[in-house]
């Protein structure tokens, strides 16, 4: 253990011997070990590759990272090589060898291992790739060069100097400023102002108050706050750090999900770290600040991602919400002073801190500044974590980071804001992506979630899986969220089974203003979001359902029929032999036959039909298929 920090000049020596250790010239290996990784053996990867640089006695030579999240997550495991900054993806351990005798050896490109964008282009360098050439990653930057388990790897790249100035340079009310100037807006959902947050905290009466990271992050598809605690939780605590100073507490809380077990273990490891160095705990750096901060782990309630809810959960107490009569910033945890800010909105600040908030202001929009971190899933070429400066147009998003639509298929819709954000139709693929223009439209920014939509996806159905999500994560506390969600959702139910009935979506707008209106907390209040957008702007596709019982992306299944079209088929025996339920039958080289009251609708026909001759229809309504001649040899 090293002897402890008592100063900013000693802070500043550290930096300069770590990086008088260092050889820049050393080829550098960065190979992402995030959860998405590790679930395709990275770190297999990684031992393998220790042992064959061993084995080549190239160990001082070359120097291997082992970091958090790349975002690229489809492809991983990823690994990248500077200073030629060559970016090879889905590493199998078995690749290792030709990785050190072809790349680091010999300065050989391994084909196989490039990227190969949805054109077909090959791209050996990692900036020249569309998805990374079109980010701003000011949050996500330095995760390539940082082993999240070593303090010293953020040391050498700044780390804790924002806090130095702060503590060493610049008073709490400075600090303060510096954070409103540059208009840094909560990153967990609402997009509340960081800096008037911490200036209500700071002013509340009452000598005790503290600081919240919320990493409660329930959303379906959403992990971008688990990767930055998994990559770089230095950053998160940093920021942690300025706050505490700014608005004058000593105490703070990461209240965590349950199910994020490497965030965890590096968040531990990373604070142990932090007072073996003296960076938390009493007298920070000699300037008589003492903050402390303590891990609490959630068990996994989607509404304890609400702030009153969340500082419940930390007393001890049900994860529920209460009512707001009083701020969280005027009476939180235990009653005192509370400012909560999710993980990323921490992440920002060390680099408002450095860079300054004109710099901030200068990347995004006038109302939304710096950059946002996206979960950008669902049927797109490019899926991982993305971050954008705010105001990138959708377009840019899905088409130039995600590559398009998968399979050639046509894009229909983008939902953003997770579970209660809402849905933003093609005619919009021109909106700004920034709180405001989000909200314009009946969306959300929400924590980052991103979800693509193609022409085969039912708006319906969509609608009710995320009520079903929302009507399970409701605590129940409040009968608008507790009843309305459910009666949304049994409408919504009726509607895709074929029973929904004239007035139905009267009906539907009706129970969603009410409970949009009425509900306790923001679950219920923005749960009806994915109802109203589809219905604002899908509202034919509802209609075809409850008076035509016809579904136009033939998903919902009581409304579907599959039958094999004679003319196509030509008895290749697929559908036949992957049928769960013997619902098929037909001889080799001849026509098949669905038996429809055996037939569970389980689309396997559907789908191992082979494409070149997609024989297997889904028919849906008073649709029939084409009648043609079959001829009498298929083959």
């Amino acid at each position: 253990m090293m002897a402890r920090l008592n100063s900013v000049s000693d802070l500043d020596a550290l930096k300069k011997d770590i990086l008088s250790r260092r050889d820049s010239q050393k080829t550098k290996v960065s190979v992402c070990s995030g959860t998405g990784c590790r679930a395709y053996e990275s770190e297999k990867v990684i031992d393998t590759l220790k042992a064959k640089l061993s084995e080549n006695g190239l160990d001082e030579k070359v120097e291997v990272v082992t970091t958090g999240c790349h975002g690229f997550c489809e492809l991983g495991p990823v690994m990248v090589i500077y200073p030629d900054e060559t970016g090879y993806f889905r590493i199998k351990p078995e690749d290792v060898d030709d990785i050190v005798n072809d790349t680091l050896k010999e300065g050989k490109l391994v084909d196989r291992l490039l990227y190969v964008a949805p054109d077909g282009n090959v791209h050996a360098k990692e900036s020249d790739i569309p998805f990374y050439k079109y980010q701003n990653r000011i949050v996500f930057g330095n995760s390539h060069f940082i082993d999240p388990e070593n303090i010293e790897d953020y040391l050498a790249l700044d780390g804790y100097q924002a806090l130095a100035t702060c503590l060493g340079t610049l008073s709490p009310e400075e600090v303060l400023e510096i954070v409103k100037k540059a208009n840094l807006r909560g990153r967990g959902g609402g997009g509340f102002p960081a800096g008037q947050k911490w200036e209500a905290t700071r002013n509340a009466p009452g000598e005790v108050k503290y600081v919240i990271v919320n990493a409660d992050e329930g959303d379906p598809g959403a992990y971008m706050d688990r990767s930055i605690l998994e990559g770089n939780p230095h950053s998160v605590l940093e920021g942690m750090l300025i706050g505490a100073y700014a608005i004058g507490c000593q105490q703070g809380f990461i209240y965590i999900r349950q199910e994020y077990p490497l965030a965890v273990e590096h968040l531990d490891r990373a604070i142990k770290q932090m007072r073996e160095h003296g960076l938390l705990g009493e007298n920070i750096l000699g300037t008589g600040f003492n903050f402390d901060i303590s891990v609490h782990r959630g068990a996994g309630a989607f509404v304890s991602g609400e702030s009153s809810a969340l500082m419940s959960s930390i007393e001890g107490r049900v994860g529920e919400p209460r009512p707001k009569y009083i701020r969280t910033s005027i009476a939180g945890v235990h009653g005192c002073p509370s400012d909560l800010n999710n993980v990323e909105t921490w992440a920002n600040v060390p680099i408002i801190i450095n860079k300054g908030a004109d710099w901030f202001t200068s990347i995004g929009t006038e109302g939304s500044s710096g950059t946002k971190i996206f979960s950008l899933v669902g049927k797109v070429n490019n899926t991982g974590l993305v971050e954008i400066p705010m105001g990138m147009k959708l377009e840019d998003i899905i088409f130039k980071i995600g590559g398009g639509i998968r399979n050639g298929k046509k894009f229909k819709a983008v939902q953003t804001g997770g579970p209660s954000g809402g849905v933003i139709p093609e005619n919009m693929l021109d909106l700004p992506v920034d709180f405001d223009a989000l909200s314009q439209v009946g969306s959300m920014m929400g924590s980052g979630g991103m979800i693509v939509m193609d022409e085969d996806t039912c708006m319906v159905d969509v609608a009710k899986y995320f009520l079903e999500f929302l009507a399970d994560e409701s605590c129940g506390k409040c009968v608008p969220c507790r009843e309305g969600i459910t009666q949304m959702l049994h409408i919504l139910k009726m509607i895709c089974a074929g029973e929904g009935r004239p007035g139905d979506l009267e009906l539907l707008e009706e129970v969603a203003a009410m409970v949009k209106e009425c509900s306790l907390c923001a679950l219920g209040q923005s749960a009806p979001n994915p109802v109203l957008s589809s219905l604002k702007y899908f509202r034919a596709e509802y209609e075809a359902h409850v008076n035509d019982k016809y579904c136009p992306a033939h998903i919902c299944k009581d409304l579907v029929t599959y039958q094999i079209d004679p003319a196509k088929c030509k008895g290749c025996g697929k559908c036949l032999r992957n049928c769960p339920v013997g619902a098929i039958t037909g001889e080799k080289k001849k026509p098949h036959v669905i038996d429809l009251d055996k037939c569970t609708k389980c689309d396997t026909c559907f789908m191992v039909c082979p494409p070149k001759f997609r024989a297997v229809t889904k028919l849906s309504g008073n649709e029939t298929l084409p009648v043609a001649e079959v001829e009498e040899d298929q083959v």
